[in-house]
């Protein structure tokens, strides 16, 4: 018996291992290759071999493109897009769980159709607000029409429907008011639910490609995917694939650190959660 679950764990690691390679080995590729001079190996996994490592891909693509400059516009509009969104997503999802209104249910049941709306078919309508309010070139119109989301509203909202409404009431009586509710009672009790839907949001924000390249004009204000899509192709008779792997390393490996910190808050406020209970 023993001896059959070592062989299932042994095997299950096993394929956990191959998944973990598969899904590494293109970033650590991309990494590699970025490190590699213009005339070595770029394809096979004998590519994986560097002979002369270099950072000189990284100052070239520096001199193609202002990628400091759109590298901060990413950081900025995905951090503070993800917490925007968060906060009034959040906020809606426990106005949609926790208080009878009128209509309540209706309101609810049409934000969730709309998640069946395609996000090109708001494009044209959604560029002519935002030139009527004078956001087109700004980072602001990245952030602003997405402020809540529908799946955010209800995804948060069946997370909230779980905090029992016994404390809410006996904080109310304490002299709780709603917004110390919402900040003080259900934001810590769906932290798990927070780290998970801001791990998601942060990757859709700083993977986001239409938008930008709907909304900002200026090359000094166009995000990092943009910045990385506009590389030139070639350089003389050759694809620079060294150059081009390194604004892939930069737009990549920010964004895994970013995942992974956050998985391990979801994961440890899980197990809080689990212990307590």
């Amino acid at each position: 018996m023993k001896s059959k679950r070592l062989a299932q764990g042994i095997a299950l690691h096993a394929a956990m291992g191959i998944v973990v390679v598969i899904c590494v080995f293109p970033v650590l590729w991309s990494c590699v290759i970025s490190a590699k001079s213009v005339g070595e190996k770029v394809s096979g996994f004998s590519a994986l071999a560097i002979q002369n490592p270099t950072l000189a891909n990284y100052a070239r693509l520096f001199q193609l493109v202002p990628i400091g400059q759109q590298l901060g516009n990413s950081v900025f509009t995905a951090v503070v897009g993800t917490v925007t969104t968060l906060f009034f997503c959040a906020l809606a999802g426990f106005a949609f769980a926790k208080y009878q209104f009128p209509y309540r249910d209706a309101l609810f049941y049409f934000v969730v159709a709309t998640m069946t709306i395609p996000a090109e078919v708001g494009a044209v309508p959604l560029f002519l607000i935002m030139k009527e309010v004078g956001l087109i070139n700004s980072l602001w119109s990245l952030i602003l029409p997405r402020l809540a989301t529908a799946v955010g509203v209800f995804y948060l909202r069946q997370y909230i429907l779980e905090v029992p409404d016994d404390i809410l009431d006996a904080a109310r009586i304490d002299g709780c008011r709603d917004f110390g509710l919402f900040w003080k009672i259900v934001c810590p009790v769906i932290k798990p639910a927070l780290a998970s839907w801001a791990s998601l949001t942060l990757i859709a924000r700083w993977n986001d490609f239409m938008l930008p390249m709907i909304f900002l004009r200026d090359p000094k204000k166009q995000t990092l995917m943009v910045a990385i899509s506009q590389l030139p192709v070639s350089d003389g008779l050759s694809t620079p694939w060294p150059v081009v792997m390194a604004g892939i390393a930069i737009a990549t490996v920010p964004l895994l650190i970013a995942f992974i910190i956050l998985q391990k808050y979801d994961i440890a406020d899980l197990m809080a959660g689990s212990t307590k209970g």
